[in-house]
């Protein structure tokens, strides 16, 4: 038998199989793996796999039906998406779908992080969302005095100014308060930033396949543990071509009879590898005299932003270790 399950927020449709997928039972229940449990008891020795919905919260079942001792897989629901043209679908017809894909040995799979590393990327995934928010921050901050006083503010000016000094560059109050608002906030994100990096540094280990990393311009300590807790087992990947494209560094086109004919799903892939690799990049070309002149040649070619992805993208390809790829072990 084959358990396909379509989990919810606050429910779950199960929904089991045999393999000429026919159905045996189909059932709607509460997130509660001690529910979950009790109902795949009766089928525990025919049940050859279960199948789980990627969605946001899918830790909890996961790890509760592999301690359990069933072999789960995760899907993948980008690949597992059915039939556009179908005229009608629901949580029976979704379950029933995975068990099916399931039974004929197609389900696209994603990749379950172990549970011991998982906390630390997810520590680091709050550290990436504070960044971003610190950053949409200063630009706030920075396109007033831009709009109002035509002057141009580094983040170490803005870093360095007290509520006072802000209200004396300003001639309207209204402004000058936008500004002295954000300030304390500023400082509280940018605090909480350094305590997860402290805090992730003090708890985590690279792993020996990334400790080169350490070595490339552009990486620290920190983007280092963020790189390897987002790519996980390395191995995974057959080619550089794959890792690069997880990373979403390589370009997402349709080709047919040598045309263009539109795009793909640019977003398909890590977003969080993705962002790592654009700072390292951002880095790199700061303090690397091969990758300033990889970006300056292609800048000249192009737009800087499109220079800035093909140099992530070929960090992103030299930096997956060799030993750790299977057509090379």
């Amino acid at each position: 038998m084959y358990c396909g399950i379509d989990l919810h927020s606050n429910n779950n449709y199960v929904a089991i199989q045999n393999r000429r997928q026919e159905d045996i039972v189909c059932r709607r229940l509460r997130n509660d793996l001690g529910t979950v449990l009790e109902f795949l008891e009766p089928y525990r020795g025919e049940l050859e796999t279960l199948a789980v919905e990627s969605t946001f919260n899918w830790y909890w079942l996961v790890d509760g039906l592999k301690e359990a001792g069933y072999d789960v897989r995760l899907v993948n629901t980008t690949k597992a998406s059915d039939y556009s043209g179908m005229k009608y679908t629901d949580d029976r017809h979704d379950a029933r779908w995975i068990a099916h894909l399931l039974a004929l040995g197609i389900l696209p799979e994603g990749y379950i992080m172990p549970p011991e590393e998982r906390g630390l990327r997810d520590l680091l995934r709050r550290r990436s969302l504070l960044v971003h928010k610190r950053t949409s921050f200063y630009l706030s901050i920075k396109s007033i005095f831009a709009r109002s006083l035509c002057k141009q503010v580094s983040v170490q000016d803005i870093s360095s100014w007290d509520s006072d000094t802000v209200r004396r560059m300003f001639d309207d109050p209204h402004v000058a308060e936008s500004v002295v608002a954000m300030l304390p906030v500023v400082r509280v994100v940018t605090a909480q930033i350094k305590r997860i990096e402290e805090f992730a540094l003090q708890t985590g280990k690279l792993r020996d396949e990334f400790s080169l990393l350490l070595t490339v311009p552009g990486i620290g300590q920190v983007l280092a543990l963020t790189i390897m807790c987002e790519t996980g087992d390395i191995s995974r990947f057959r080619k550089v071509g794959n890792y690069g494209s997880y990373c979403r560094c390589v370009k997402s086109e349709k080709f047919s009879n040598s045309k263009k004919k539109g795009k793909g799903n640019r977003k398909n892939g890590n977003k969080y590898l993705s962002w790592a690799y654009s700072e390292a990049a951002h880095h790199a070309k700061k303090y690397e005299p091969l990758a300033k002149r990889y970006f300056d040649r292609k800048k000249s070619r192009s737009h800087p932003m499109v220079a800035a992805r093909a140099l992530a993208n070929k960090m992103a390809r030299a930096l997956l270790p060799r030993d750790a790829r299977p057509g090379s072990l």
